[in-house]
This record gives structure tokens, sequence and C-alpha cells, in this order.
């Protein structure tokens, strides 16, 4: 069997070995010739490659496959206090995540991909995009938006949540064989969730179709993105009046209506000229001095992503397949399922439809 050596880092890195911890595991393995094969311009010994194998404990048919995501970046909010090892984590995590989503995509149709990708080096503003997103998806310009995830799932986006550290926000691509996903932190709040989901769907309809001028570097395009989650979420025809001459007592009403972090509102108000930059100080300490940025995080409503698990279960289930066949099926080992596919156990060559 013919072994593709990036499927070895891959395996390595989701182990949470370095190269040299890796070759110090193996009879004979130097990390120089590790670091060598895995950049493609050396062989190892049948001997010492089946030797790794079974140290790593992948399928032998996992080796033969070519598992990438064609990940831009993934979205930090401090990207300069992630370590290596974390930011490794991620990137295994998306590039499994993304793999598992065409697998299961070869036995089932997911919804279509419906939203339009506009290139921004039209003319077009960030806020026009998320207008006229709003109008195709026939969303009242004066309400907000209820339910997330059933929006961009019926629009053909799987959305996941992933456990993570408290610095990765979100990431979105799509995977090697054309299914956009968004992958969002489990742990944060669900007003945190929301502005996330919408700021990636931002940069899945802005930012991957066209190509990018070098001259818009990322800060540009994550403003970009916030600008787009801002009007997506808190329209400026349906908000603005409400914003001027904000006071603090107006911001617990505003973030139920809009389902929106209270300092989301505040910073809306602020972009959209309502306040200025000396107001929302005094508003944000005042918010923060009573308690309400910490308290207003889980008053927030939002629905759960269901497309993924239920792609899964219908393999469980309706297909029939064990959790061990489809690991062998899938050319993965049994805990990468376990891990990604939360334990949802429930064939034949029958389509189905995925209904959200």
């Amino acid at each position: 069997m013919e072994i593709n050596f990036k499927q070895v880092t891959l395996a390595r890195e989701y182990r949470g070995y370095t190269q040299s911890a890796l070759a110090a595991k193996i009879k004979g393995l130097s990390q120089a010739n590790l670091s060598k094969y895995e950049k493609g311009i050396n062989t190892l010994s049948d001997n010492t490659l089946n030797e790794l194998i079974e140290f790593l404990k992948f399928p032998k048919s996992f080796y033969s496959k070519n598992i990438f995501s064609d990940v831009k970046s993934a979205h930090y909010r401090e990207k300069s206090g992630v370590s290596k090892k974390d930011r490794i984590t991620i990137e295994s995590s998306y590039k499994f995540i993304g793999y598992i989503v065409d697998q299961m995509a070869l036995s089932l149709d997911f919804p279509e991909f419906k939203f339009e990708q506009i290139d921004i080096e039209d003319g077009y503003t960030p806020a026009e995009i998320a207008k006229s997103i709003r109008t195709k998806l026939k969303l009242e310009y004066d309400e907000p938006i209820r339910d997330i995830n059933k929006i961009l799932e019926s629009n053909g986006i799987i959305v996941y949540e992933l456990k993570a550290f408290d610095k990765f926000d979100g990431v979105s691509f799509f995977s090697q064989n054309g299914n956009p996903l968004i992958i969002i932190n489990s742990e944060f709040s669900n007003d945190r969730k929301r502005f996330t989901l919408a700021h990636e769907l931002g940069h899945i309809i802005m930012h991957t179709a066209f190509p990018i001028p070098s001259f818009r570097d990322k800060k540009v395009i994550e403003k970009e993105a916030n600008s787009f989650a801002s009007e997506f979420l808190m329209p400026q025809v349906a908000i603005e009046n409400s914003l001027n001459n904000l006071k603090l007592s107006y911001l617990s009403d505003l973030s139920k209506y809009w389902l929106t972090s209270m300092y989301a509102i505040l910073y809306r108000a602020l972009n959209l000229g309502c306040i200025d930059k000396g107001r929302f100080i005094y508003l944000r300490t005042e918010l923060s001095r009573v308690g309400g940025l910490k308290n207003s995080k889980n008053n927030v409503y939002i629905d759960n992503p269901r497309l993924f698990f239920n792609a899964f279960k219908m393999h469980t289930n309706e297909l029939e397949y064990s959790i061990d066949v489809l690991a062998d099926t899938f050319s993965l080992s049994l805990d990468i399922l376990n891990k990604y596919c939360k334990g949802y156990y429930g064939s034949n060559g029958t389509k189905l439809r995925v209904v959200v």
C-alpha cells in the first residue's frame, strides 16, 4: 500500500506527538529522518513504517488518503496567545470534521448550498451584502434572526460546535468535496455563538470564492466580517432610531429583542454614529460595574445545529452501519468517530436526503 506522508503528519499531530517524541517511540527512527519523511524527501523502511502505523493507532487505509481542508485561517480572539499545540489541535479537528462530512455525503444528500457569494471588490460594502442576504432569505427588516442555525443549515451550511479553548472563535471553509462548514466554539455564550456564526457566514459569502488582493490584510477582512455580522443581526434601518441618545436602561430590552449581547448593542451604536467614543466608554464601564456584561451572556436564545448529527444518525439507523463498520468504511480510528460524532450509534446503496 502506498503511504501518503502527509497523513503521517496528521496522525502524529492528532495524537499529540512532536517529531522528536514520536521518533523516540519507534526503534531505529530518528527525528531527522522523520522530518525528512514528512516533507516527502526521504523514505522509511517497511518495518519502521509498520511500527509507526501500529503505534499511532490509525487503520492502514487511513494513510492512503489525503485529508486536508483549504482554510485560509482559523479565527482566534487573541492569536498571539495561542500555543502551537492548541493551534494544531484545532487544525486537525476541522480537517477530520470536514472529512467525515465528505464521507457521509457519499451516502446521503446534504441540503443544497443556496447563499450567493459576492465579490466585495465589485464595490459593495459588507453592510450592503448583509442587507441583500437578509432580503433573499425573506427576513423582515425589523425582526431579529431567531433560529440562526436552522437558517444556515437549511441553506446548505453545516454547523458544528467544537469544544475548544477560549481564544478560538470559529472557522469557516469548504471541505475537499465542496461542502461548506462553520465550526464554532461550543463553550461560548449564546450571544457570542450567534455573532460568530454571522461573522463566519460573512467570510463564506465575501472571502472564499474570489481572490483577495494583498493590500486587504487579515485585519481588514476581519473588520468586513464583523460589519457584515452586525448588519445581518441588527439591521441599521430597524435599530438606528433606538440607539440615538442611548441609555444604560435601554440595553437589556434591546439585547433581548435583537438576541445579541449588550456589548454588541453598544458597539453597534458606536459604529453607526449614534453615540461617540466617550459615551461608549462610559456606558460600557457602567454596564460592567453593575454586572450587566457578565449577567447578560446566558439570556440570549439560540437554536441547536442538527445537520451533522442527523446525518450521522442516518448512517447508524437508516443505513444500519455499526460504529465499527463505519470507522472501517471511513478509514478512521474508532476514537475519532467517538470524539467528533459524540457517540451517536444506531447497508444499502440508497441515497437519502438530510432533512434539517
